[in-house]
């Protein structure tokens, strides 16, 4: 429990820090947190991420466009919500 709160935290950080124009990748969450291990805890920074983004916290964006959550496929973007 407390690593999806510290990644959900990484995220909004970085959302907010970020801004609305920019955007940041869900592996650079996961590098900031677990430099020797990220690829093991990819899958939790998504699922933590798709919390986010059905609690309306983020969005989930890819080339720029919001994404269907249940549907990813390929790489993706987090950001602050959209408008």
């Amino acid at each position: 429990m407390q690593e999806k709160q510290k990644i959900a935290e990484q995220i909004l950080h970085m959302a907010s820090q970020r801004g609305a124009d920019k955007s940041t990748c869900p592996s650079e969450i996961a590098r900031m947190l677990f430099p020797d291990h990220w690829r093991e805890h990819m899958s939790n920074v998504m699922e933590v991420a798709i919390g986010l983004y059905i609690e309306g916290k983020i969005s989930i964006t890819q080339q720029g466009k919001a994404v269907d959550v249940e549907k990813i496929k390929g790489p993706v973007r987090i950001k602050q919500p959209l408008d």
